[in-house]
């Protein structure tokens, strides 16, 4: 019998492989305040869920074409400065009620949509685990090639294009990362808990870290943690495993508050 046809192995590894992959990627959306951003493109993935069961495909191939639609969308209507959190709030919302509706009226059997919503990591199978982990690889090598050029676009747009570097250019790869992420984690967390997986670990490393490479590096541990504890939590505490996962990332998070506000005192 292969060490993988534990349920739990599999759970675990899928767990790693998001937060591996969400954590550092976390990092450039909280440099660059991007969360609602991000919640709006996690949000559109229920209509991804749809389109799947609608046209009978995997559904990370219909959450990530959606996903970049949606992200491409959000771009565009950013630059144009039309009032972007107000339409950052009308787009997920409706995205996210469009989705549910659709899901619905969908024909063909009845799905469980509290496992798209919340995650349902314990009945992640072997080709999951593969999506999971090529999509973090992708990910993660995205954002290693891209690296300087991607923080120098953070820090200022107009320092970027003194570099030569194309700022829309890097906001479309953290995107296209962003949208990979949502695809491969929804089996995961759910696309209402994995914005929260990009964003707590990253806020958890910030007090630790004295450079940004160090904050990357100590968020993919951080977020792995958290995956493993939630884990653990729900196995022994027969609770959701997804939010199971946000609770310990959010106890941790409070922790390392405190040892940053006492850290600051001194």
């Amino acid at each position: 019998m292969s060490w993988l046809d534990s349920f739990l192995v599999r759970a675990a590894l899928a767990g790693v492989g998001v937060a591996l992959a969400a954590a550092p990627l976390g990092c450039f959306i909280v440099w660059r305040r991007m969360a609602y951003f991000g919640d709006a493109t996690a949000h559109a993935a229920i209509l991804g869920v749809a389109l799947s069961l609608a046209l009978s495909l995997p559904v990370q191939v219909g959450v990530l074409t959606v996903a970049l639609v949606m992200a491409g969308a959000l771009t565009l209507l950013e630059r144009r400065a039309l009032g972007v959190d107000a339409t950052l709030g009308v787009l997920a919302y409706s995205a996210l009620a469009l989705g549910l509706v659709a899901v619905s009226l969908t024909g063909g059997p009845r799905i469980d949509l509290m496992a798209y919503l919340f995650g349902d990591i314990l009945a992640v199978n072997r080709g999951d685990l593969a999506l999971i982990w090529g999509g973090g690889a992708l990910v993660l090598a995205l954002i290693g090639w891209r690296w300087s050029a991607l923080l120098t676009a953070t820090l200022n747009d107009d320092l970027a294009r003194a570099a030569g570097i194309n700022p829309a250019r890097e906001q479309a790869v953290l995107t296209l990362a962003s949208a990979l992420v949502v695809a491969v984690s929804i089996k995961v967390v759910g696309v209402l808990l994995i914005v929260s997986l990009l964003i707590i670990p990253p806020a958890i490393a910030r007090p630790f870290a004295t450079t940004p490479e160090r904050m990357a590096l100590l968020a993919a541990p951080v977020g792995a943690v958290c995956a493993l504890g939630g884990l653990w939590m729900s196995w022994h505490l027969d609770t959701p495993t997804g939010p199971s996962i946000v609770t310990v990332a959010a106890a941790l998070f409070a922790l390392s508050s405190l040892r940053g506000l006492f850290g600051a005192g001194r």
